[in-house]
């Protein structure tokens, strides 16, 4: 199947290269190009592309405005960050405004691939330094069961943190040590209660409620 792709970036010369490359991975096919983030919201809507790479320093609108406007307009189609920036502030921000992945521009050709492939598919997909720095901040910042909203419990709030730290079913089981069964069921209710259809979902849904920042 083939993945449309949106390409978002303010310098001509990166935005043409983007395209070159993707011209060359197989089964991509580029929907688009666009030099800010107004050009990125209305070419969005209407291409439709299934993911966006979006760059987040542009002009007359940010690439984090944008993936806020993409996102609630049209949910199926995924963002992809793609940045010179990697701070905290950059990428809490994107993934509280519905990314579904984050890299930086240094990234390989077969990582970019790789990202678009799994965001398209639903999952999420961070740098590796990202993802880092996400798991130490989780870890940094526990919340009371108080805090946990929809009505989910002390332990799926410690699921869906580890969740959106990037862990593994298998590597939750054991920094809880519990069972794999035990963290399917756990991760079954709170996708339930909270309205969730994937793990990319539930990154999404722990940030927007303070549960990973």
């Amino acid at each position: 199947m083939t993945v449309r792709v949106l390409v978002a970036d303010d310098q001509t010369v990166v935005r043409e290269g983007l395209v070159l490359l993707l011209g060359l991975l197989p089964g991509v096919e580029v929907a688009g190009t666009a030099a800010d983030g107004e050009q990125a919201v209305r070419l969005a809507a209407a291409e439709l592309p299934d993911v966006v790479l979006m760059d987040l320093r542009m002009p007359r609108m940010d690439g984090v405005e944008a993936t806020r406007r993409i996102r609630a307009a049209h949910p199926g189609v995924q963002v992809v960050v793609l940045t010179t920036y990697s701070d905290d502030e950059s990428v809490f921000a994107a993934l509280r405004a519905g990314a579904r992945g984050y890299l930086t521009k240094d990234t390989d050709p077969e990582t970019l691939a790789r990202a678009i492939a799994t965001v398209s598919g639903g999952q999420a997909h961070f740098d590796p330094e990202v993802q880092r720095r996400l798991a130490e901040e989780v870890a940094r910042r526990p919340h009371r069961p108080s805090d946990l909203p929809d009505g989910l419990t002390a332990r799926e709030g410690e699921v869906l943190r580890l969740i959106a730290a990037g862990r593994s079913n298998a590597e939750i089981a054991a920094e809880l040590v519990i069972s794999a069964g035990t963290v399917k069921t756990h991760i079954n209710n709170l996708f339930t209660k909270a309205g969730l259809r994937d793990r990319a979902q539930a990154v999404t849904y722990a940030y927007r409620h303070g549960l990973g920042e």
